[in-house]
C-alpha cells in the first residue's frame, strides 16, 4: 500500500505520527498547494488530507486511489460526491477534541474576564510595589457564579462546556440553531432573549445554512454591555467586520476568537485593527489541537485505515 499525507505540518509534532507506516509506504509532504496535488497522489492507494482540496477533477484522475481519510472532522474539503462514483470511501474523524476546545474556551473567557495579563504588568512593571494598600482595583472582574451561560452548538463539545459552566455555578441556557435538539437538560429560548439575558454567548456550532451570518451587528445590539462572546466553532458564525464595529462602540464588553472566515487570517480582517485591543482576544484556531488531542486524531485515523484494510469499507 502506497499512502499519501498531502499536509502533515496540520498535525504537528505527536507522538504516534509514525504509526501510517505499518500499513504501508508513507510519503509525507508538509504542505501542498493546488498545483501540486494531482501529480503528488498519482500512484497513491490511500491519500490523508487535512485541509488540502480533493475536488472531483483530482479524484477522477488518481487512478490507484482506493481511501480518503480526512484527518478531521469536516469534510468540506473532499468531493464526496465524485469519490463515491468511483467507489472511494470518505473517512473522517470526531471526538478527539472535546476536551482540549472545552479548556480553550474557558481560557479565551478568563483572559477577557479576569484580564491576568494586565495584574501580571501590573506586579512586574513596579505598580504593585509602589501602593499603599495590599491589593488594587484598577481592573474589576465578575464571577460567573450565578451568571447565565448561553451556548449556541449543544454537540459534544457545548455539552462538555456546559458541564464545565455548570460547575462553576453559572446558570446554563441554550440556543438550537436547528430547532431540532430539544433533549437537553438545561433551558432552551428562542433568540432574542438567548441573546438579550445571557452573560456568556460560547459558540460551538458548525457552519451551515443555519449558522451563517448568525451573529451579525443586529444581534450584537441585543447582547448586554457586560457580555463576553467567545467562538470556537467555525469562522463564518460571527460576522468580523459586524463584531470589531460592536466591540468599538462598547457594545460588549469582550470577545474570544479562535475562527475565522479566512484562515490564515487576512491582514485587512477587521478584528485586527479594534481600536480597543484589550476588549479582544485572538487565536489562531487552536483551541482544538492540545497534543492529547492531535493523538487521539492520529489514533482515529489509524483505526479507519485498519478497518479498510480489513474488511474494505
Amino acid at each position: 500500500m502506497k499512502l499519501v499525507f498531502l499536509d502533515v505540518k496540520t498535525m504537528g509534532d505527536i507522538p504516534n505520527l509514525g504509526l501510517l507506516e505499518k500499513y504501508g509506504e508513507v510519503t509525507y509532504y508538509q504542505t501542498t498547494r493546488p498545483d501540486q496535488t494531482q501529480e503528488r497522489i498519482e500512484n497513491a492507494d490511500i491519500v490523508l488530507v487535512n485541509k488540502v482540496v480533493l475536488d472531483r477533477a483530482i479524484i477522477e484522475q488518481a487512478s490507484a486511489l482506493k481511501l480518503i481519510c480526512v484527518v478531521a472532522t469536516g469534510t468540506n474539503n473532499v468531493d464526496k460526491v465524485a469519490a463515491e462514483k468511483r467507489g472511494i470511501p470518505v473517512k473522517n474523524a470526531s471526538d478527539y477534541s472535546t476536551q482540549s476546545v472545552t479548556q480553550g474556551t474557558f481560557a479565551l473567557l478568563f483572559h477577557l474576564l479576569v484580564n491576568i495579563p494586565y495584574f501580571d504588568q501590573y506586579v512586574k512593571d513596579g505598580s504593585y510595589s509602589k501602593t499603599d494598600i495590599f491589593t488594587h482595583f484598577g481592573n474589576g472582574f465578575w464571577e460567573l457564579n450565578g451568571k447565565r451561560f448561553g451556548i449556541i452548538g449543544l454537540g459534544a463539545i457545548g455539552r462538555q462546556v456546559a458541564k464545565v459552566a455548570d460547575a462553576f455555578g453559572a446558570e446554563v441556557v441554550y440556543y438550537s440553531t436547528s430547532g431540532q435538539n430539544t433533549q437537553q437538560p438545561y433551558q432552551r429560548l428562542d433568540l432574542d432573549e438567548f441573546l438579550t439575558t445571557s452573560d456568556v454567548v460560547s459558540i460551538h456550532a458548525p457552519l451551515n445554512e443555519y449558522t451563517a451570518n448568525l451573529i451579525n451587528y443586529d444581534r450584537l445590539k441585543r447582547l448586554k454591555k457586560t457580555a463576553i462572546l467567545i467562538n470556537v466553532g467555525r469562522g463564518g458564525i460571527v460576522n468580523e467586520a459586524d463584531l470589531a464595529r460592536a466591540l468599538d462602540e462598547e457594545l460588549l464588553a469582550g470577545a474570544g476568537i479562535d475562527v475565522f472566515t479566512q484562515e490564515p487570517i487576512s491582514p485587512a480582517n477587521p478584528l485586527l485593527h479594534v481600536k480597543n485591543k484589550a476588549r479582544l482576544a485572538l487565536s489562531p484556531h487552536v483551541t482544538w489541537a492540545s497534543i492529547e488531542a492531535r493523538t487521539m486524531l492520529m489514533e482515529k485515523v489509524g483505526r479507519n485505515i485498519e478497518e479498510f484494510l480489513t474488511n474494505g469499507k
